[in-house]
């Protein structure tokens, strides 16, 4: 690691020694920052001019108000994000921004170093949380030459989209799992896990084949509807708790108004509204749920890690998905999934069933936490790559 030949004391904590040719200034005194505007409500919302918000582009326009490249900065909402449109843009209101008409700096190298300023740290406002134009014009920044600045830009557009592609190639890679998973239970929970098996008909057309020892009935053959409602102090449950297609548990602070249903452990919640997004848990707690859950709770002949299993499945998504009423709060109805006939196994095959899912899966999760340790890694590698280059911790020059 090459390092400057000589360093002076920034005399700011965290940023600690700094090449002796450096300067430190205000933000102020190193670019304007600039409020975005509001959209005008008579042009068109078409065209390739991209639109950014806060937290990223939220559309696109036919006109533009910078130059390109250009810094764009929140300033409401996700305040203190950082992101560069190198193509000309439109920075909304709950923006700010900053391009070669803002400063005489290298507006790539701004970039990079705006990024360790930690500007999402500060909220100017009580109600909605804003990042305020003084407090970060009164953050130091370190301000090498102009020729520095363009290498240390180069370098760091270099390093960061190797890191970025390798982080992309991982997340593809955790999606392949994933789906990995989800073929393995569809096809246990459908056709059993006997490869000898003989299948027959089912002589209905959305289920297909099943095993022929396997017996077809409706869904309120094996589950009761529970609609108890009662005030009570139980953690209370919403459809953003629940994972879409993985059956996982998000923790939040969920409330509403009124009485929730009451479910209890093993009770299976199955997310009324838009099921295509598969929002279906098996419950490991006490609770009550907001009204756009139906409490499925297993009759003594079904096993309900199985019946989670078994509702996850897609084909019974995309059958509960088809029968939806309302336009804009699509709903499937009780009466339609209650007289939905659906193929069970024995309850004994489907003790076996559950273990070797559960087998399998623990093996693919394994995989999935491991490369989600490591795209963690190379995102604090990339996170203390750019902040020991902009602050010359490491000389790229």
């Amino acid at each position: 690691m090459k390092r400057y030949d000589s360093y002076k004391d920034s005399g700011v904590e965290w940023i600690g020694e700094i090449p002796s040719h450096w300067e430190m200034k205000r933000l102020k005194y190193v670019c304007n920052i600039e409020y975005g505007s509001s959209l005008p409500t008579n042009e068109r919302i078409e065209g390739d001019i991209p639109v950014y918000g806060s937290n990223g582009i939220v559309g696109y326009h036919d006109i533009a108000i910078t130059d390109s490249p250009c810094i764009i900065v929140g300033r409401k909402g996700s305040y203190g994000k950082i992101n560069i449109s190198n193509v000309k843009c439109f920075p909304i209101d709950t923006t700010y921004y900053i391009d070669n008409s803002q400063t005489k700096e290298d507006i790539d190298w701004l970039f990079y170093m705006l990024g360790t300023l930690n500007l999402d740290g500060f909220s100017e406002d009580t109600g909605v949380p804003g990042l305020s134009r003084e407090y970060a014009y009164f953050k130091k920044v370190i301000v090498p030459s102009i020729d520095e600045q363009t290498a240390i830009a180069s370098f760091l557009d270099r390093k960061t989209t190797a890191i970025d592609q390798l982080i992309t190639d991982k997340k593809r890679l955790i999606e392949l799992y994933e789906e990995e998973k989800t073929a393995i239970i569809n096809q246990a929970v459908t056709k059993g896990i006997d490869p000898d098996v003989k299948l027959k008909d089912s002589g209905i057309e959305w289920l297909g084949e099943i095993p022929g020892h396997w017996e077809v009935k409706r869904i309120r053959y094996f589950f009761n509807l529970i609609t108890e409602k009662k005030e009570n102090t139980l953690k209370k449950i919403g459809l953003e708790n629940i994972e879409s297609k993985t059956g996982k548990f998000i923790e939040s602070d969920s409330d509403f108004e009124g009485q929730g249903i009451c479910f209890i452990k093993d009770d299976i919640l199955f997310g009324k509204l838009r099921p295509y997004l598969a929002k279906i848990w098996l419950a490991d707690f006490e609770g009550q749920a907001v009204g756009d859950f139906y409490i499925f709770r297993s009759k003594e002949h079904v096993i309900s890690q199985y019946a989670k299993y078994r509702l996850l499945d897609s084909s019974f998504i995309e059958i509960t998905n088809s029968s939806t009423y309302g336009s804009k709060m699509p709903r499937v109805s009780w009466d339609f999934i209650a007289n939905l006939s659906i193929a069970f196994p024995p309850i004994k095959e489907q003790y076996s069933i559950v273990l070797y899912i559960e087998t399998a899966c623990s093996h693919i999760n394994a995989k999935i936490s491991k490369t989600k340790k490591l795209i963690a890694l190379l995102l604090e590698y990339r996170t203390t790559l750019i902040s020991e280059v902009v602050t010359g911790k490491i000389k790229v020059v």
